[in-house]
């Protein structure tokens, strides 16, 4: 890559410089140039404040007439960025600085301007001492009385400080001790003081449960001792007798509890031809032997239920009579185990 960065020009053999035009440009001509302002200003125009670092697009030009041992001094024309106004500065190479020259106020150089005061008045001296030798005198009478003074305050801090080396720092010390003492026996009385009403408060609180539980108590037997007095041995012949066995008694007079089937019985009815055919089932509660009225009643039942049972089938055939027969016998069997 080193070949495509050549820097040299060629020249041909018949090059004269001598027959290149020179451009006459002016001497106070201005460059465009981007700076940044080198010190903190304030617009005289509408007070915004521009701080040191901010960039501008500033024109430069050279002072004509104006040189600090052979160098060039420049000038910069910048913008303010609120009302536009123009602002100048000026190199200051006497000093390594720049000069604030038009348009704005430069701040916050106090120290710069007390260092350029004592520079004038150290100038100022010399000068007048230059030509006059009985300012020289005063300068000194001055300077060795400013001289005396110093030295005698000196001597009052040395003084100041041997008073504070006299100090006993070891009774200072041991009187701190004693009084961190007396302040621990102090708190510590006082907690002893404080436990020891603590301990009588609870004791008396303590005596005093103790005296309302013995009263509860003699109270307790007492109305104990009464109630023992007033019962009777035969007193207890004449207590009712409790509801259980009551109860029981009352159940045995109360209905048998109907079963559910005998509930679905009713619901066929009795004015139908097969109506007889249903016989409900006897409550187990019954006597176990039969009675000879209720042997009858149960024939003649069973003497209904066949001549109903004859009626209703008027003229049955061979199938139908055998069915009939076996049905009936089946019924017989059933009331005779029911009977028994």
């Amino acid at each position: 890559m080193s070949e495509r960065k050549v820097l040299n020009k060629y020249y041909p053999p018949d090059f004269d410089p001598s027959k290149i035009p020179k451009l006459k440009l002016p001497k106070d001509r201005q460059y465009v140039v981007r700076l940044m302002a080198p010190f903190n200003m304030r617009c005289k125009t509408c007070g915004e404040y521009i701080y040191k670092g901010k960039k501008f697009n500033a024109r430069k030009e050279t002072v004509q007439n104006e040189l600090y041992m052979g160098l060039p001094i420049f000038r910069f024309y910048i913008k303010c960025t609120r009302c536009l106004a123009e602002i100048t500065f000026k190199t200051d190479p006497e000093n390594t600085d720049y000069a604030m020259e038009h348009g704005a106020t430069r701040n916050f150089q106090a120290e710069k301007l007390i260092e350029e005061e004592e520079k004038r008045i150290q100038q100022e001296r010399e000068e007048e001492e230059l030509n006059n030798p009985m300012k020289v005198l005063e300068n000194r009478t001055k300077d060795s009385k400013l001289e005396m003074e110093v030295l005698e305050n000196l001597q009052e801090l040395k003084e100041l400080n041997q008073r504070q080396a006299q100090v006993d720092f070891e009774g200072m010390i041991h009187q701190y001790r004693e009084m961190e003492k007396r302040e621990r026996e102090r708190e510590k009385d006082e907690d002893e003081r404080e436990t020891k009403e603590m301990l009588e408060r609870a004791l008396v609180k303590r005596l005093r449960d103790s005296d309302s539980e013995s009263e509860k108590e003699e109270e307790g037997s007492s109305s104990k001792a009464k109630k023992s007095s007033t019962d009777k041995p035969t007193d207890i012949l004449t207590i009712d007798k409790p509801t259980e066995t009551q109860g029981a008694t009352a159940a045995g007079v109360k209905r048998a509890k109907t079963e559910s089937w005998e509930r679905s019985v009713g619901t066929l009815g009795g004015g139908g031809a097969l109506g007889s055919l249903v016989v409900r089932k006897k409550p187990t509660t019954a006597i176990n032997k039969p009675s000879p009225v209720a042997t009858t009643s149960t024939a003649a039942s069973k003497a209904s239920v066949i001549a109903d049972f004859t009626k209703a089938t008027k003229t049955p055939t061979t199938q139908n009579g055998s069915s009939s027969l076996s049905l009936l016998g089946a019924y017989s069997d059933s009331d005779s185990n029911d009977s028994e």
